[in-house]
């Protein structure tokens, strides 16, 4: 199990300059953890250089991104994108002409979930297929890197890559009972986590997430042979959670969203750093606080331990910094809601005994039980009630503090790497906008 490290020091600013250069291995889409990574480097005077995921033709086959499509991408990062398709997966794979795995799925039903079935041996020769492919189009990504980069620069590589939901129309409403479901409509997560389809999610969730982090550090190789050679650095992160500290009656404590299938790769992301950082390879996954955006939109509920960064921030940058934001966010809430209301309501949510006798640490991720699941939905129920518009929300707001924090604290910390495993908890983003260095966060 790796062992639970907090950051709880800001770490020395970086030694980037102008010439040096981040790499942002997956592709932008809105905004998120790694448009606050983007955003410090180009803060610093890095070279931001992108890539893509790729789009699919209406045959299904894989394509560069075309002239429209590069534009749009290369504007919203901000950089230059190398455009090879480096999508991950293996769902649209189809090997010695056997349907893909996304196939074999369309006329399956979400009843059915416990007893679909797959053409035997399939769904390991399209995951074979897919590896070797996503290999492929790394070697050409590190050809086209060693080309454009100086040799005397510094390079970091941020692998932002996540997911993995095999593209079938059967999973979205087993996914909604599950992380949205109450009542009838309700489906215990690990059910289906046992189950054909969730086996399947398991082996996908595992390739995109955490594989491709194993991928990209043999794949770039040359990169740091190179860098060897003219005295730089190359070092690497990727965006883990494995739970978050909050503040809860008072105090920091570890806490984590139920259930989090997704935490099974998140932890074997976490376990192929330790082996690369053993090798002496400057990798770090990052467990980053939770956030709310588009992609986790289908976990209602992950925002709930969002807001009491309100608390930490006041607790640990001062009513300076926590005023001014508080009074934004409270001008989101309905006539008669309060800051003091929302924060009750979420920390009665997060030290409900419910919640204490499944969340973890030893056992994490754990699977969800009905009354976990209602109190939950509930709890999120109310405090988006409190809210006047529902797209002004109080926690997309502190969603942009993290991301803009988490960028500052990983970049910075990339620099001199000690741990292969590290948390950003909600203390030490509040001690960032303390300094003077996370001025313009809040």
């Amino acid at each position: 199990m790796t062992e639970y490290r907090a950051l709880q020091q800001l770490p020395d600013p970086a030694g980037y300059k102008a010439g040096d250069v981040l790499v942002l291995v997956g592709e932008l889409f809105g905004r998120g953890y790694a448009n606050g990574l983007v955003d410090e480097a180009r803060r610093t005077g890095m070279t931001v250089i992108g890539t893509t995921v790729g789009r699919r033709d209406n045959g299904g086959a894989l394509r560069p991104l075309n002239d429209e499509e590069l534009a749009e991408a290369e504007a919203l990062l901000g950089g230059s994108i190398i455009n090879i398709p480096l999508e991950a997966g293996f769902d649209m794979e189809s090997v010695d002409g056997a349907p893909s795995v996304a196939e074999q799925l369309k006329k399956a039903r979400p009843d059915d979930f416990a007893t679909v079935s797959f053409i035997e041996g399939s769904v390991e020769k399209a995951c074979a297929a897919g590896t070797a492919r996503f290999r492929s189009h790394l070697a050409q990504l590190q050809a086209e890197l060693l080309k454009r980069i100086p040799a005397d620069a510094n390079i970091h590589l941020a692998h932002s890559m996540a997911g993995g939901i095999p593209r079938a129309r059967v999973f979205m409403p087993l996914l909604n009972r599950i992380f949205k479901g109450t009542g009838d409509k309700y489906l215990a997560s690990e059910l289906f986590w046992d189950s054909p389809l969730g086996h399947l999610c398991n082996t996908s969730f595992n390739e995109v997430t955490a594989d491709t982090f194993r991928y990209l550090i043999e794949g770039t190789a040359e990169l740091r042979e190179r860098s060897a050679s003219t005295g730089t650095r190359v070092s690497y992160s990727a965006y883990g959670y494995h739970g978050t500290e909050v503040l809860v009656n008072g105090k920091y404590r570890w806490q984590s969203y139920t259930p989090y299938v997704q935490g099974f790769a998140k932890m074997r992301l976490e376990e192929i750093a330790s082996e690369a950082a053993s090798k002496g390879i400057r990798a770090t996954i990052y467990n980053c606080p939770e956030i709310q955006t588009n992609s986790s939109a289908l976990f209602l509920g992950v925002e709930i331990s969002l807001y009491p960064l309100l608390s930490a921030i006041r607790l640990e940058a001062g009513e300076q910094i926590a005023v001014p934001l508080e009074n934004r966010c409270q001008a989101m809430l309905k006539e008669g809601e309060t800051i003091a209301g929302l924060l009750e309501r979420a920390d009665r949510y997060l030290s409900s005994p419910i919640l204490a006798q499944i969340v973890d640490f030893s056992t994490w991720p754990q699977h969800n039980s009905r009354e976990q699941a209602e109190l939950m939905l509930a709890a999120s129920a109310e405090l988006m009630e409190m809210h006047k518009d529902q797209k002004q929300l109080v926690c997309a707001e502190l969603s942009r503090i993290v991301f803009l924090a988490t960028g500052w604290l990983i970049l910075n910390n990339s620099w001199n790497q000690d741990s292969p495993v590290l948390w950003l908890n909600h203390d030490i983003i509040g001690r960032l906008l303390a300094d003077q260095r996370g001025a313009g966060i809040v």
